[in-house]
């Protein structure tokens, strides 16, 4: 018995020390945890900057090129037109609960759906979408290495990979010093050529604005959803803009103009951005085609080749590469970066969770840009609209259950809980409200993508899987009468998890397992009382990593909530 004493000793010893070194490296970025008041200093107006330097990728302008030369410019810009407007939708209520109570979007969706495990599912798409888009930036500035220097693909795609990580190592606040400093150089190196050819040529005008592509012209809803279903895959680029909003400050009446503000601006209204850069994308493609090449083919889906193009009709030739280069890097900096860091976190998360066990995010970090430089090698560029449109399927599939969840069954059903409860303990791990909604979604639509729904559906199968989530999520929150929500009501704390102005509480308790303070909103009562039956706080962080279960309170047994009980507080 002795040595078993030992051992279990030496377990606790363990667990305790994985748990403050976890908490020791994610307090630059807040990996797989709730943000606290402590680390959100700054303004809202500067955080909502720091999100928009993130949107400068250049694959927007592919993906308007590819679209507007498949389906020609009415049909191109009518799709983006459509799917700017869903993406909206999708992503007002998620980054809201994002701004406004501290949460990347894993945290969301456990309490929104999918249960303490079951949103690994939701973060592994999230993951995917980091590897996809780092690779097709990585290409796109591989390819402006190859026509600047001559340097190889392989190459140039290595470069493109680690370039980026010393930035990301460094988390939130190496980003905001980034994104901050080099927007204005990225805009002024876009926006100025394009606006003078604008003013100077107005045939190219005409020429965007009648280019047909390789369709007849006609306007057709086929045609159009084609166009938006490549449009959609960009929707998980929310995530990574809830990865900087989530530092939002507190909403506050002194601060709500501003704070409103940028929260529109940088949290849904990124779409807008997005989708002007890809109507930009199908401009450059047609100018390229029409007035400066007319044999450039698919090389017009190329950024380096439109933005190549544009520039030498204004400027000498070297001078018109050497600019396009440096458009290039920035823009491929900007953004991977943040694929990266976004990336590193939901690795990091799934695998905390999965194996209670914390090894850091720098490890993850390379994880993702490994991924990421396979596809490069395996030429993902050159397949990106078929890519998109099937992964689009299921991205959609996942972001209209959570946005669902929030919108009609938090809002209207008010069964789900109003508060997005994200600490395990008060989950159940698994909710099938989410996961049969996302499933069904999901499979439907690809049986549809793959045709074998019939030829007639196949062009609409990204609508089949947002209609079957937007209907499948309030249809099984009301069959399962809402009982997968919470394992329990309360935590056990006495004092508020919210303040008079319905912002998460900034109090602050000491962890009885890790030793460290951690704020309102990330502890529970442990079950584990102290030497003189007093009640012990423990932190989401050291129950993520326990796995014992020896801190996790027991749970309500009350049977199925009623479902004004589960409403959760109005905040």
């Amino acid at each position: 018995m002795p040595h078993a004493s030992s051992r279990q000793g030496e377990a606790t010893v363990s667990r305790t020390d994985n748990a403050r070194a976890a908490a020791e490296d994610s307090l630059e970025d807040y990996a797989f945890r709730y943000v606290p008041r402590t680390f959100r200093r700054w303004s809202a107006a500067s955080v909502g900057a720091t999100a928009l330097g993130s949107i400068a990728f250049l694959a927007d302008f592919s993906i308007g090129a590819s679209i507007g030369i498949d389906h020609g410019t009415g049909n191109a810009v009518l799709g983006i037109l459509f799917a700017s407007v869903i993406i909206v939708a999708v992503g007002v209520p998620v980054a809201y609960y994002a701004a406004r109570y501290s949460l990347d979007l894993d945290l969301i969706a456990r309490g929104s759906g999918f249960g303490y495990y079951g949103s690994i599912i939701t973060t592994v798409i999230f993951a995917g979408f980091t590897c996809i888009f780092f690779a097709l930036e990585g290409a796109i500035m591989g390819q402006g290495l190859q026509v600047a220097t001559g340097m190889p693909l392989w190459l140039g795609y290595l470069v493109s990979t680690v370039v980026v990580i010393p930035i990301v190592i460094y988390g939130m606040r190496a980003l905001e010093r980034l994104q901050f400093w080099t927007t204005p150089l990225w805009l002024a190196l876009a926006l100025l050529p394009l606006l003078w050819i604008l003013i100077l040529d107005p045939e190219a005008v005409r020429a965007f604005t009648s280019y047909t592509g390789n369709s007849d012209g006609a306007i057709s809803f086929g045609a159009v959803v084609s166009s938006a279903a490549v449009c959609f895959a960009l929707t998980p680029q929310l995530a990574e803009q809830i990865d900087y909003i989530r530092a939002m400050p507190p909403r506050t009446p002194s601060n709500a103009r501003s704070w409103w503000t940028w929260f529109a601006v940088s949290g849904p209204g990124w779409v807008v951005f997005s989708g002007t850069k890809q109507v930009i994308g199908v401009f450059l493609a047609v100018y390229l085609l029409v007035e400066v090449d007319g044999a450039a083919g698919h090389r017009a889906t190329e950024p380096v080749q439109q933005f190549v193009g544009m520039y030498q009709t204004l400027v000498p030739d070297w001078l018109a590469i050497v600019l396009a280069l440096v458009l290039i890097v920035i823009a491929q900096v900007k953004i991977n970066v943040t694929n990266a860091y976004s990336g590193s976190l939901a690795w990091s998360n799934v695998f905390t969770r999965a194996a209670k066990h914390y090894p850091g995010r720098t490890i993850f970090v390379l994880v993702n840009l490994v991924f990421a430089y396979g596809l490069m090698m395996l030429d993902v560029y050159t397949f990106i609209s078929f890519v998109l449109s099937l992964y689009a399927n299921v991205v959609m599939a996942w972001l209209v259950t959570i946005a669902t969840d929030i919108a009609i069954n938090k809002w209207v059903l008010r069964i789900s809980p109003r508060f997005p409860e994200f600490r395990r303990g008060m989950l159940h791990d698994w909710n099938p409200v989410g996961l049969v909604s996302v499933g069904l979604a999901s499979v439907l639509s690809l049986l549809a993508f793959a045709g074998l729904l019939g030829a007639a559906v196949q062009p609409f199968s990204v609508l089949i899987a947002i209609g079957v989530a937007f209907v499948a999520t309030p249809v099984m929150a009301v069959a399962t009468r809402g009982r997968y929500y919470l394992r329990r009501r309360s935590d056990g704390i006495d004092s508020p998890l919210f303040d008079s102005h319905g912002n998460p509480s900034g109090e602050r308790l000491r962890c009885h397992v890790t030793g460290y303070m951690f704020e309102r909103p990330d502890m529970l009562a442990s079950a584990q009382r102290g030497p003189n039956g007093e009640v012990q706080y423990v932190s989401s962080l050291a129950l993520t990593l326990d796995k014992s279960d020896r801190y996790v309170l027991p749970p309500e047994v009350t049977g199925p909530p009623r479902w004004a009980a589960a409403r959760g507080r109005e905040t």
